[in-house]
């Protein structure tokens, strides 16, 4: 009685499996822009928007500043206004970086708006119309 084993289709499978996840590995590793972890940036030769997720009881503001060392903003608080997202700062009285939380534009300031776990929060470079 002779019994088959199945060790050439899973081993053929596996080295398959490990190509594929070395080539995204490499492939994700190759770039020189690192967004910060849990933070995604849209492109990487021109920056125009950035998403992360809101954490319990943090502002929008707070997050950005933690999850992006680039970004700057004039004012503080309620008054605060973001100025460059990833190193790209807008261009003065021609575009501006708008928050949406959800998919929807916020009605109130980064400084002042306090999210919640899981929420979708994206920074996007607008023009001025």
């Amino acid at each position: 009685m002779k019994i088959l084993t199945r060790k050439t289709p899973t081993r053929l499978l596996a080295a398959t499996a490990a190509g594929v996840l070395s080539a995204g590995l490499l492939a994700g590793c190759s770039g020189d822009d690192e967004a910060a972890p849990g933070a995604s940036p849209a492109a990487t030769e021109e920056i125009t928007t950035f998403s992360y997720e809101g954490a319990d009881g943090e502002t929008a503001l707070d997050l950005l500043l933690a999850q992006d060392a680039e970004a700057e903003v004039s004012g503080e608080g309620e008054m605060a206004y973001v100025t460059a997202v990833q190193g790209h700062a807008a261009e003065d009285g021609e575009e501006f970086w708008a928050l949406y939380v959800d998919g929807e534009m916020a009605q109130v300031g980064a400084g002042t708006f306090e999210t919640v776990d899981g929420q979708q929060l994206e920074w996007k470079l607008e023009e001025i119309e």
